[in-house]
């Protein structure tokens, strides 16, 4: 009962495909008083569309079949809810939004027998909750009546007014239940966690702020996890301390984002896993400016430039500097355990969405989720309403799934375009970065007119205002995905072969005849020549 190996470490080495992350700005730190989060949802294999629960009252007895969110696996069932909220994507229609990521913890903590996953958890309170606290009692009543079926998990829930982070674990084999422990990020400050325990001490006498289960102190002194004292209690250090990877693979990517907003240098050696006893990082920070929904969607898009993680400085990243690694993140060369670094933009993503909750504007206008099927950096993130009760088809299209490619489905389509950009990355990123971002420059100049309007509609009867706020997101997103097919055919006519035809006046140049014009052939970028040069010594050098 006093194993000390965690279950972080083999998400970490075997399995960190399953990572993600998730950043947080309270209200009093954005620049327009929207409570923000964030969710890539990372796994290879992965394929997930935008999902839909609609509002629905239930009798008295019905029961709710609960299937593992990760593999689909029958865990049992559930009493139904009197009545159950509309919930699209990972936000319901009170602007409330869930996310996660896992840290695992200990292995011994996981109950098989627990009807409640993590994801089944997230979705089944979005469908019961109107409020921050409200979810994270629900959530908490539910895994203790039903028992919690997952490894340790770090819980992102926001709505309106609050952010919180939960940290939750469950008691071994056949115990129903879970300890765990909820912070409020204090309105001004930013915070974030990704795959590692971040909850360490935490005030025990501030009831406003700080949630936790009765027994999170007891249960790690029966399980001899803790023998301090009350006060010294750390969450973090009794049941998902951070080893290397659970700093270099996980925290980095916490630092990185705070390091956007404030000097992280004090806190560098922690982040880098390789001092023991290197101070770690604050739960939050307070950030150096206001921070925007379009600062959060760069962040989205981190690869560590500029730091000392960065992608860019060896020949990982081949001919063309490409800021992504092959997984598993550790491998061995001649003896030599290795890794790769992991940032929070990665080639895996299943989706990717930035919630913004605000909560001066009626509910179904406040909540908008920017959302897009495929690695943040390779996508434009569309305005999706929490009012909304029908997906956009590119988002849920039938037939589409993990083994069929769709060109009717955003995800494929996405996948399509990054897959070819990942591996020439200098070369072909330019020109993805220009659509992305003119989509949504547009995107966030028609927001104001958009909400205007439907403000009047709201005025005059609410559901106006659902049907044309669900009308604007499915056909922004249906306009998005046809001109990332554009961007597709126009990337493989661009650069086929290596080479790029040249274009005139956004067209591609012809010759009198009417044939292609000369391409151009561009080489190796200079610093890769001298990289390879430098390696190969005389062999590639001409007498």
């Amino acid at each position: 009962m006093k194993k000390t190996f965690f279950l972080l470490a083999a998400l970490c080495s075997a399995s960190i495909s399953m990572a993600c992350t998730n950043f947080i700005v309270g209200k009093g730190a954005s620049t327009d008083g929207s409570v923000i989060c964030t969710y890539n949802a990372d796994d290879y294999g992965m394929f997930q569309g935008l999902c839909h629960f609609p509002a629905a009252k239930h009798a008295k007895g019905e029961m709710r079949k609960v299937y593992d969110w990760d593999n689909n696996v029958y865990h049992g069932e559930i009493p139904e809810a009197a009545e159950t909220y509309n919930v699209i994507g990972n936000i319901n229609e009170w602007q409330v939004t869930i996310c996660e990521t896992t840290f695992g913890g200990r292995e011994e903590l996981v109950n098989p027998s627990g009807i409640l996953d993590y994801g089944s958890l997230i979705y089944i309170t979005l469908q019961r909750c109107k409020s921050a606290r409200e979810a994270i009692n629900i959530m908490t009543s539910l895994v203790a009546e039903h028992g919690y079926n997952s490894g340790g998990e770090s819980f992102t829930i926001c709505d309106p007014n609050e952010a919180w982070i939960m940290e939750m674990v469950g008691k071994g084999p056949d115990r129903k239940g879970a300890v765990w422990v909820a912070v409020r990020i204090p309105d001004n400050a930013i915070s974030a966690h990704a795959n590692q325990s971040r909850i360490t001490t935490f005030d025990q006498k501030d009831k406003k702020n700080v949630l936790y289960s009765k027994d999170v102190i007891k249960f790690a002194r029966e399980m001899g996890f803790f023998s301090g004292k009350d006060a010294e209690f750390s969450f973090n250090a009794a049941y998902g301390a951070p080893d290397f990877g659970g700093r270099r693979y996980c925290e980095a990517r916490v630092w990185s984002f705070f390091n956007h907003f404030a000097d992280m240098t004090p806190y560098l050696d922690y982040a880098m896993g390789k001092v023991p006893n290197a101070e770690p990082m604050p739960l939050w920070i307070i950030p150096n400016r206001k921070v925007s929904v379009q600062d959060i969607e760069d962040c989205m898009r981190d690869h560590y430039e500029g730091t000392p993680f960065a992608l860019d400085n060896d020949m990982g990243g081949g001919i063309w500097d490409m800021p992504y690694r092959p997984t598993p993140l550790s491998f061995e060369v001649d003896g030599k355990k290795c890794f790769n670094e992991r940032p929070t933009s990665t080639q895996q993503t299943g989706f990717s969405y930035v919630s913004q909750m605000r909560s001066w504007l009626p509910r179904e206008i406040g909540g908008c989720m920017w959302w897009g099927n495929d690695d943040g950096n390779m996508i434009a993130y569309t305005p999706i309403y929490c009012c909304n009760t029908v997906q956009p088809e590119c988002y849920n299209t039938p037939g589409a799934d993990a083994v069929t490619f769709s060109m009717d489905n955003a995800f494929w389509v996405c996948n399509w375009v990054s897959n070819m950009v990942y591996p020439r990355y200098s070369q072909m990123f330019p020109a993805l970065k220009a659509v992305r971002d003119s989509l949504e420059n547009q995107y966030f100049i028609n927001q104001k007119k958009v909400e205007e309007h439907a403000l009047k509609l709201h005025g005059q009867d609410p559901a106006l205002s659902r049907k044309y706020l669900n009308d604007y997101s499915n056909q922004t997103a249906q306009q998005m995905l046809e001109r990332w097919k554009q961007l597709a055919f126009y990337l493989i006519v661009k650069y086929n072969d290596m080479a790029e035809k040249p274009e005139v006046n956004g067209k591609f140049e012809l010759t009198p005849e009417g044939l292609g014009a000369k391409v151009k052939r561009p080489g190796f970028p200079e610093k890769y020549a001298r990289k390879l040069i430098k390696e190969t010594g005389d062999k590639f050098v001409q007498p």
